[in-house]
């Protein structure tokens, strides 16, 4: 058996995290079958922390979600699902979300379950935002996808209020930048790859065989 340790890196904006994530947990499980351990630890990564970085990035929020919304349909052709809706995002009337209210909530999952809660509220959080369309900045939502995976709401509440599940996002954004990374999806394996971007299964199955037989070798 060889356990990989796998840092992903994400933000809940991210359409291409989004054709990334099924992937990755497909291969968790097949890989598991034939002795490759992915062992798979979750990071937050804010490619728009406030409102006012859209602002600052596309020049206004009305045009920082045309832009993204070209950046969904690109990420949908890519993905297997093909479930995310640029189509209804453009009727909603809400602006276009920010990072931080969603990271804050994935950690605040996380203080209740660990890395699997961290996972599954970002997966729920990403369809609530991609496929539902909805504003994932009101707590509300944020409320809503902790009790659709099964979270005590009230002490999800309480952990998203509270200071240190901000910190919490706070080091995995240094954590991203001490190790170069200035971009999502992004894959760290044992700490030595780097593998950007929602790359076909195929790929991500070659690498993690390349890199298990890597170490195989290295402890013989």
């Amino acid at each position: 058996m060889v356990i990989l340790p796998v840092d992903f890196f994400h933000d809940v904006l991210c359409a291409w995290c989004y054709a990334l994530s099924p992937r990755l947990r497909r291969l968790v499980d097949e890989l598991k079958n034939k002795g490759i351990v992915l062992e798979v630890r979750h990071h937050c990564f804010a490619l728009a922390p406030t409102s006012d970085d859209l602002v600052r990035m596309f020049g206004s929020k009305e045009w920082a979600k045309k832009e993204i919304l070209s950046h969904w349909r690109a990420a949908n052709v890519n993905s297997d699902e093909k479930c995310i809706r640029a189509d209804l995002m453009e009727t909603r009337t809400h602006d276009y979300p920010f990072s931080m209210p969603g990271l804050i909530a994935c950690q605040a999952a996380a203080k209740q379950r660990g890395e699997e809660a961290h996972w599954d509220y970002f997966d729920r959080l990403q369809y609530t935002h991609l496929t539902e369309c909805l504003d994932i900045t009101q707590e509300e939502v944020l409320i809503y996808c902790a009790k659709e995976i099964g979270l005590d709401t009230e002490r999800f509440v309480q952990n998203l209020h509270d200071e240190q599940t901000k910190k919490a996002v706070e080091a995995d954004i240094a954590l991203a930048r001490e190790w170069g990374i200035g971009a999502v999806p992004a894959l760290i394996i044992a700490q030595k790859w780097h593998v950007s971007g929602a790359q076909k299964t195929e790929r991500l199955r070659e690498i993690f065989h390349h890199v298990a037989r890597e170490r195989n070798e290295q402890r013989e």
